[in-house]
């Protein structure tokens, strides 16, 4: 088969919207919602700085809503330890900035667990560059270790807007312990999850009402970095903490903040 043969199959096969599998799960993944009483969230507020804020996941209050009057039909993005499946997206350490990075707190789910979160462990690397960029390189991090310290309820669900009151998909906010310092420039952050029920976990893409593109996450699934996409691309939110000389308190993540009561 030719290189160029092989190219097109590439493309074809990973530069379109997923379906159920292990790399995405949709609404055509069959699982049933279930409706368990809904409860308060939990108080969380991280205790350093707040470095950066990657975006929303929760676009009406205690509901990360999926917008499937907009035609996007994905749930979550798979990056499961089981399956093999990364994730990654970016941030910008500013010109003339230092960070000391302590913490990242990520996202994640599994379809039917309850608010006790079944997050077993999450693994980090961080790369100068685009993972999927041959030339960019590791500056921290080691993907065959946990560095998950903390994991808890986010006080959000993950829902439809045709079946707002479903609770078969909290989303837990797991924190990974980094401690590193970066000068300025561009990251790319490379994670995976673990956890102990059968789906996922599943990270739910930043959401915001109204709009369907928010960002360019990329996944690695068989060998090769693909966009992530639900009729346009994704990001994945993620909260960095740490300290710096001029701390930034972001209003997204003001309203991140107050979601946690």
């Amino acid at each position: 088969m030719s290189r160029v043969l092989v190219a097109v199959l590439a493309v074809l096969l990973f530069a379109v919207p997923c379906v159920a599998g292990d790399r995405c799960e949709t609404v055509f993944s069959g699982e049933k919602a279930t409706y368990d009483p809904m409860v308060p969230g939990p108080v969380f507020d991280g205790g350093r700085d707040i470095l950066y804020d990657n975006g929303p996941f929760e676009n009406e209050p205690g509901l990360s809503v999926l917008q499937t009057a907009l035609g996007m039909g994905t749930y979550g993005f798979g990056h499961q330890v089981s399956a093999g499946i990364l994730i990654s997206d970016e941030f910008v350490v500013p010109v003339g900035a230092t960070w000391e990075i302590h913490d990242i707190t990520f996202f994640a789910y599994q379809t039917g667990s309850s608010t006790t979160s079944t997050i077993t462990g999450v693994y980090v690397e961080i790369y100068d560059g685009s993972p999927d960029n041959p030339a960019s390189s590791r500056v921290w991090g080691d993907i065959s270790v946990n560095t998950m310290t903390a994991t808890m309820w986010s006080g959000v669900y993950r829902v439809l807007d045709t079946d707002p009151a479903a609770t078969n998909r909290p989303i837990m906010a797991s924190t990974s312990h980094i401690g590193t310092t970066l000068t300025a420039g561009e990251y790319w952050i490379v994670w995976q999850s673990d956890g102990s029920l059968a789906s996922g976990p599943w990270a739910p893409p930043i959401t915001i009402t109204g709009q369907i593109g928010t960002g360019n996450g990329l996944q690695y699934y068989l060998d090769v970095w693909s966009p992530v996409v639900d009729l346009e691309g994704q990001g994945f939110p993620f909260i960095i903490e740490g300290v710096h000389p001029t701390p930034v308190e972001e209003t997204t993540w003001s309203l991140v903040k107050a979601m946690f009561r």
